[in-house]
């Protein structure tokens, strides 16, 4: 199958961090040390060279702890600062959501309201059952939009207006309201319907109802290249070579993208958890979440939000008991503000942290040129812990496979392919991106058997269909 350029999985969770700690004490910011020891559990990740960023910590609002680490361009030798823009990924996913919320409290949209009520030109299936509320909590059967069709428009189509013809021809993976898939897809559909409720852009909207209204002079809401101060997003491939990230996600759109800075987005978030400016009572009723929030009050469990793609990363941790934010934010790959930040998490409890380790695909590459594939496939676990865990697992081999093949390493792409084959016997993408090697190897009878192999496994698979009717003939 052609090349997954990046994927954009994520998190907009409520997620809990620790167990069995509702009788603990509420965590010490005064312990002696404590400013050195979060300063050497960050060195480490910068000595791999898989941060640089911002870290805050915060009290009530309040900063305790606000470093700047790293470039934020490598090129210009431009240092982070404390008011370096960085790209928030999927954060934006919170404003899109509390605008919803404002307006399902003002009456000027019921959540329960299905799809076709507000967009026109969607089959039956999704118009007549996928409701708002599938969409904010990701049960709408869609998937992810970002498609080699996508990257194909031109830069003024990556719109929401754009991308909605798109969406429209897509299939459910599911029926609406059984199922859970992260979706993308849903966030830019409630872009839409705020635009078509409201009369407005969906970027007015967020201006108006979140921006002005907090005060948020270091969010920016469209073209990053006209951002001052924007950190540059780097991203390593296979073999440690880094690379900008400067052509990807242009338009910020609902699901992802705003530029911001550390303290902003504290602000934000302080917002959204602990005051009424944003939500009222009304609308926080509206969203099961704020119940589950309810409930960390007695509780030192860190909710989260996260966001990120190749290159950028940034991640809040919330003790809601405690007031108590952590926030990274990091110009280089996912899932590295998570890991910082958990590990942050740890240290602030008096735990020792987990030691960052290099990413999975470098370290399997690494290890397969020293020591060989049977190394990869009897440590491939230990290997693979620096991967986001929402992704699925066999794209680590399959990136690794194409980033050898696209350096000519035909021979050497085949065996991480194959191995991914017999590791994840029950994913087509495997046996078609294996299919896809042999046919490059000129192994036409080999690369036939693979791609039917994936079509036994999902027979409307594109790529393999196509290359069955061409390898047939």
């Amino acid at each position: 199958m052609n090349r997954i350029l990046f994927t954009i999985l994520l998190l907009l969770t409520a997620t809990c961090f620790s167990q069995n700690n509702s009788g603990s004490k509420p965590i010490d910011l005064n312990r002696k040390g404590l400013e050195q020891t979060i300063d050497n559990y960050v060195q480490k990740f910068i000595d791999l060279d898989i941060f640089s960023g911002v870290v805050l910590i915060a009290r009530d609002g309040n900063p305790f702890y606000q470093k700047a680490f790293g470039l934020a361009d490598r090129d210009k030798n431009i240092p982070n600062t404390l008011n370096t823009k960085f790209d928030i990924g999927s954060m934006n996913k919170t404003f899109t959501k509390i605008i919803i919320l404002q307006l399902a409290a003002a009456d000027k949209l019921n959540l329960d309201n299905t799809l076709g009520k507000y967009l026109d030109g969607f089959e039956p299936q999704a118009a007549n059952k996928i409701t708002i509320n599938h969409l904010l909590h990701h049960q709408s059967g869609y998937g992810d939009y970002h498609s080699p069709d996508f990257f194909d428009l031109p830069k003024s189509q990556k719109t929401i207006a754009g991308i909605l013809p798109g969406i429209r021809k897509m299939n459910l993976m599911f029926e609406p309201g059984t199922d859970q898939a992260y979706s993308n897809t849903g966030y830019i559909l409630l872009g839409a319907i705020i635009e078509k409720v409201t009369g407005k852009s969906y970027h007015q909207n967020v201006k108006e109802r979140i921006v002005d209204k907090l005060g948020l002079k270091n969010t920016y809401l469209e073209n990053k290249y006209q951002v001052p101060d924007r950190a540059i997003g780097y991203f390593k491939d296979t073999k440690g070579r880094i690379h900008d990230n400067n052509g990807f996600l242009e338009i910020p759109n609902p699901d992802g993208g705003f530029q911001s800075t550390a303290e902003d987005i504290l602000k934000f978030y302080h917002s959204f958890y602990y005051d009424t400016l944003l939500l009222s009572t009304k609308a926080r009723k509206l969203d099961p979440a704020f119940k589950f929030y309810e409930e960390l009050k007695n509780s030192d469990r860190a909710t989260g939000q996260a966001g990120g793609f190749e290159g950028a990363n940034t991640a809040l941790f919330e003790i809601i008991r405690d007031r108590l934010s952590v926030i990274v934010f990091a110009n280089m790959d996912e899932p590295v503000a998570e890991q910082l930040g958990g590990g942050i998490l740890a240290i602030l409890r008096n735990e020792n942290p987990k030691d960052p380790s290099l990413p999975a695909r470098q370290s399997v590459y690494k290890a397969y040129k020293n020591k060989g594939i049977e190394y990869v496939r009897e440590h491939f676990d230990a290997l693979t812990e620096n991967f986001h865990p929402s992704d699925p697992r066999d794209l680590i081999l399959n990136s690794v496979g194409y980033d050898l093949m696209s350096d000519g390493d035909l021979d050497d792409a085949l065996q991480i392919f194959r191995l991914n084959t017999q590791l994840f016997p029950e994913i087509a993408n495997c046996w078609d991106s294996y299919g896809e090697a042999l046919r490059n190897k000129g192994d036409n009878k080999a690369a036939l058997e693979a791609y039917k192999k994936a079509l036994e496994i999902r027979p409307d698979l594109p790529s393999s269909v196509q290359a069955v009717k061409e390898l047939s003939n």
